[in-house]
């Protein structure tokens, strides 16, 4: 399969640990993704490399991208983002799937200059509820308010892995938690778009990714699900969604 694979969701919902037991568990499949690197307008963070997490750039230098051709630019909670579409053909040339793992606006961009469809492409987002889940808690009779609920969990576990990473949060730590938990539904209101949705309850940082070796629970649901439609096969833990799921 020589596709681009896109996989997306909002911060925290388990991204990089899907992907990491994907490398561990599926090597071969992992074996053909040749991820694809963005430029960003933030400080490098402790452990991450130039040309390899990021090209680092000021925001300046990233804004007069907007106006070149053969790039796109997202917002992304703060951060402004860009991607050299070449990147995408010059991955594929090699034989290998060029594979983004992120956030849905820079997919939302490459969609709307007509990308996925001049390149084959496997987009994949990865929710913090399912479908049902959302359907019961819209219901009149719960009185629940979706937006603070989506915001609480991904709070929850925003917190769960900054206190796991770091120990003492700073003021800084909890305003960039806040902005990634209260940017949650604005990103799930884009996973309609998305070909597959996989509900992953195990965020980032959660123990049954790693803690058991073997990973588990909600966690191994998500995994097979994703390896499965690498390989061209669609489960029962995967959903597809209508625009009006996520008001």
């Amino acid at each position: 399969m020589n596709k681009m694979v896109v996989l997306s969701g909002p911060s925290c919902v388990g991204k990089g640990p899907i992907f990491t037991a994907l490398r561990r568990f599926y090597p071969e499949l992992a074996s053909h993704f040749k991820q694809l690197v963005l430029f960003n307008d933030r400080s490098p963070r402790p452990g991450e490399e130039e040309g390899v997490d990021y090209f680092f750039r000021s925001r300046g230098t990233i804004e007069a991208l907007r106006d070149r051709d053969g790039y796109v630019v997202a917002d992304v909670r703060g951060d402004l983002q860009a991607l050299e579409i070449a990147q995408i053909q010059s991955i594929m040339d090699t034989g290998l799937m060029p594979f983004f793992e992120g956030n849905p606006f820079v997919p939302g961009k490459l969609r709307d200059v007509g990308l996925f469809e001049r390149f084959p492409t496997l987009s994949v987002f990865l929710s913090p509820l399912s479908r049902e889940e959302i359907l019961y808690l819209k219901d009149p009779e719960r009185g629940v308010d979706l937006n603070k609920f989506i915001t609480d969990v991904q709070r929850h576990k925003l917190l769960h892995r900054t206190q796991r990473q770091k120990g003492q949060l700073s003021l800084r730590d909890l305003e960039n938690i806040e902005k990634r938990c209260t940017s949650a539904l604005l990103e799930m209101r884009e996973a309609w778009r998305f070909e597959h949705i996989i509900p992953l309850h195990d965020g980032e940082g959660h123990e049954n990714w790693d803690a058991f070796y073997y990973p588990i629970g909600s966690a191994r649901k998500a995994l097979l699900a994703f390896a499965a439609l690498l390989q061209g096969q669609v489960t029962t833990d995967i959903e597809q969604w209508t625009a009006d799921l996520i008001p």
